[in-house]
């Protein structure tokens, strides 16, 4: 039995797996007793058809794969939520299993997708659609599915831990740590979704989704992401003993679910305060298992389409031995989103100020107006400036106390109108 394939997007991953496909095919079907083949691919670049030698099995028209009665798996590599959606939405409506690597799609419509797959009794993977080559997925659906999950926290973003690497590593400036990863080819031009924290947001309702039985959309998570994050913000973690990471957090709470990506400090001893460059790690914590990390690349060619591949192989797997889908939807409950304004945590918040006398008495008076207790303040700049900078860390406070903080410190006639910088501390 050979199992025929769909491939819709031929870029960077669809490559990946014709590569892989190509390299190993008769590996699989010696050790797993699969045999798969490639029957039509789809993409608006023939050229890269071409270039990996399946022009021959070219469209431009993913219907074409769709309405295609020999073709057993459908795997969607373009990206988005559009054509995307039709694609995989439209394979499933034909009896095909689907494999995707789409975050944006997933956090976004899943709980439509995996409707739509249970009842047609198909198979949807999507383990490349967060963390790259890192498996992730499919552990919290098979190996710890006996846990119940606590917390899911991850670096989740390339792009935006490289940056934050090389400003700590290098002392690079934003900019100038965006432009590198831009010109190595690891930031988009456009670098939007990776540096204001939509990239990990997606992942995170992903894996929130699954950790807790509950449907989490890209909708429902906080997101901030490392536009405001300076030299001088990196300079004052590390003589806290912090670093700073754009984290995906997640936890079960009593109240519900708190969800959130932003950057935030952690001490250099933890585990993911380690996790540099291009690397992405994604912690887990269970009542039974503990704590557990899983680390390695997050994007790239070679380790996406291994995730993926991966799916396609399990799918297949299932096909050859007459097994139905073993895992679909497992959001079974409808736990609420806790609101931001709930969180209670530390923070570190960085004022610009006239370097004048009893500036820093009257913070200090809003600080305790508000009920927020500061467990350190440091100050950097020279008089001869005649601006200060006051970097404050606060035991756990609300968030809302914290707000009202912010906005009446804002209104003081020494503190400079630029935005404070606020990051939240991880301990």
């Amino acid at each position: 039995m050979t199992i025929k394939l769909g491939l819709v997007g031929t870029g960077t991953v669809g490559g990946g797996c014709l590569d892989i496909l190509r390299n190993h095919r008769e590996d699989f079907k010696r050790h797993l007793g699969v045999d798969m083949e490639v029957v039509r691919v789809c993409s608006r670049n023939p050229e890269q058809a071409e270039a990996r030698g399946v022009l021959h099995l070219f469209t431009e028209d993913f219907n074409d794969i769709i309405n295609d009665p020999e073709i057993d798996i459908v795997i969607e590599l373009i990206g988005g939520t559009t054509a995307a959606r039709d694609v995989v939405l439209g394979a499933l409506r034909a009896g095909k299993n689907v494999v995707t690597a789409n975050k944006a799609l997933m956090a976004t419509f899943g709980d439509e997708v995996m409707d739509l797959a249970r009842e047609k009794n198909l198979e949807v993977g999507f383990e490349a659609s967060v963390g790259g080559g890192i498996p992730i997925i499919q552990p919290l659906k098979h190996s710890l599915i006996s846990n119940e999950i606590t917390s899911v926290m991850g670096i989740v973003n390339g792009t935006t831990n490289y940056m934050l690497t090389r400003m700590v590593d290098d002392g690079l400036s934003y900019e100038d740590a965006l432009a590198e990863a831009q010109a190595k080819g690891f930031a988009e031009a456009d670098p939007t979704a990776d540096v204001d924290g939509f990239d990990a947001a997606a992942k995170i309702a992903i894996l929130a989704s699954i950790a807790f039985n509950s449907r989490v959309k890209l909708n429902d998570v906080y997101t901030e992401g490392i536009r405001n994050i300076t030299q001088l913000d990196m300079d004052t973690a590390d003589d806290m003993g912090y670093v700073i990471k754009l984290l995906a957090l997640a936890h079960r709470t009593p109240e519900g679910i708190d969800v959130r990506v932003h950057p935030t400090m952690l001490p250099k001893a933890h585990q993911m305060a380690q996790v540099n460059g291009v690397f992405n790690a994604i912690y887990v914590t269970g009542d039974a298992v503990g704590e557990t990390m899983f680390f390695g690349e997050g994007a790239g060619a070679g380790p996406a389409a291994a995730a993926v591949m991966g799916d396609v192989l399990e799918v297949a797997r299932h096909m050859t031995l007459g097994i139905p889908p073993v895992v679909g939807c497992t959001c079974t409950d409808n736990l609420p989103i806790v609101p931001m304004e709930k969180l209670s945590t530390k923070y570190y918040i960085r004022f610009s100020v006239a370097d004048r006398s009893g500036v820093l008495a009257a913070m200090a008076g809003v600080f305790a107006k508000h009920g927020v207790s500061v467990r350190s303040v440091v100050q950097r700049g020279s008089a001869q400036h005649e601006t200060v900078n006051l970097s404050y860390v606060t035991h756990t406070a609300s968030e809302a106390s914290v707000r009202r903080v912010l906005e009446e410190i804002g209104g003081l006639e020494d503190v400079l109108r630029a935005e404070p910088s606020v990051i939240r501390v991880e301990d």
